[in-house]
């Protein structure tokens, strides 16, 4: 249901706690579609100089032509909501990976999950066989993102884009690279409407410009999204099957090896020299003798492991707690590819495990059929 210029209004100046309630944990797509909706013609950004001679650099960035990018940055409309989606987290707060967990890893993604792959189970095995990524992990992935095409965002992805590139919260740690991510993001948007044909007014996505069923963002869906349905082109809005394919092409493109698993069991002792197992983050640097030098005890099968090791601390909730002790494991350089998604080990984790619970639902179905068929 599209919303009046007034209820809009409204939207916008409501707290970013209110606004955070319409989101899917984690910022990752907006949870109510067609809200943040721009009223077309507004003002936007027509009268701040920044934002033309931005235009500018896109264009010729892009090679696109300069008029056309100033036309379609000038009727952006500024969308606050996305900045304060963007602010980070408030000093003392404390992460908490169960809480983060039961957002992802519930009834409603397990079961609609199941639906999605029996559905597509023709071509899960096709993108498997063809990208070498586990359907589990495809099929998760779209589950964490959209809950499987439910949702996929109320946000002009044009007016999202824009407001990032040039009203990005200063207050952000990395706010210079973030924006700077952003205007190319932009110009890869850009060039997606050239390519394809799209008005820029019209996508909608999430408050970071993230589109369709698997929400990829622009340079994303121009780098690896794939006709997976073969009907001659790449629609991620409705077609289940180039959403499939285009997860499994982006995460092959990113470095997927088949075969390895994301992850092990980590177990640091007390004297574990955890600055220095910590400090590459999510970027696995060690082997495993090499980590259990340093501290951390590992079961057989990855003290077996070929690669690289990174060590995951999941926090859960303040430390200083009783019975808040984080939780550890060893991420393999597959647990580093899922984080091309998303850079958090938090959302890592649960795609892992939603993939695991959806799988395990359907091998206890498989069972139940074969002992009913019996």
């Amino acid at each position: 249901m599209l919303l009046c210029v007034k209820h809009l209004r409204l939207l916008l100046r409501a707290p970013a706690r209110a606004l955070a309630a319409l989101v899917l944990g984690a910022g990752l797509v907006a949870s109510v579609q067609g809200q943040a909706r721009p009223a077309e013609g507004a003002p936007g950004y027509l009268h701040r100089a920044d934002a033309m001679q931005m235009a500018s650099e896109i264009a010729a960035r892009h090679q696109l032509d300069v008029d056309w990018v100033r036309a379609v940055v000038a009727r952006a409309e500024p969308l606050p909501a996305a900045a304060r989606l963007m602010r980070p987290p408030a000093r003392g707060s404390f992460r908490n990976w169960r809480a983060y967990r039961g957002r992802f890893v519930d009834s409603t993604r397990i079961h609609a999950g199941v639906e999605f792959w029996y559905r597509n189970e023709a071509t899960l095995a096709r993108a498997e066989a063809q990208f070498g990524v586990p359907a589990e992990i495809i099929v998760a992935i779209i589950g964490v993102e959209t809950v499987y095409g439910r949702n996929t965002g109320g946000f002009g992805v044009r007016d999202a884009l824009v407001t990032l590139a040039l009203d990005f919260p200063a207050e952000h740690p990395r706010a210079a690279q973030r924006q700077a991510f952003f205007r190319d993001e932009l110009g890869h948007f850009l060039q997606l409407c050239r390519q394809t044909g799209m008005d820029p007014a019209d996508p909608l996505g999430s408050y970071a410009g993230a589109m369709g069923i698997p929400q990829f963002m622009p340079s994303s869906w121009r780098n690896w999204a794939v006709d997976f349905d073969g009907d001659g082109r790449i629609d991620l809005w409705h077609s289940e099957a180039d959403a499939i394919g285009s997860v499994a092409s982006y995460f092959r493109g990113h470095g997927w090896q088949p075969g390895m698993p994301t992850h092990y069991a980590a177990y640091p002792t007390p004297d574990a020299e955890l600055d220095t197992l910590l400090a590459p983050d999510i970027k696995p640097a060690f082997s495993p003798a090499q980590m259990r030098s340093l501290g951390v005890f590992l079961r057989a099968d990855a003290l077996a492991h070929e690669g690289q090791l990174a060590l995951i601390r999941l926090e859960n909730g303040n430390p200083a707690v009783a019975g808040n002790t984080p939780s550890y494991a060893a991420g393999t350089d597959n647990f580093y590819v899922v984080t091309r998604y998303n850079h958090s080990s938090y959302y890592a984790m649960a795609v892992i495990e939603l993939g695991q619970a959806i799988a395990a639902v359907r091998r206890h179905e498989a069972v139940l059929s074969v002992a009913h068929d019996g």
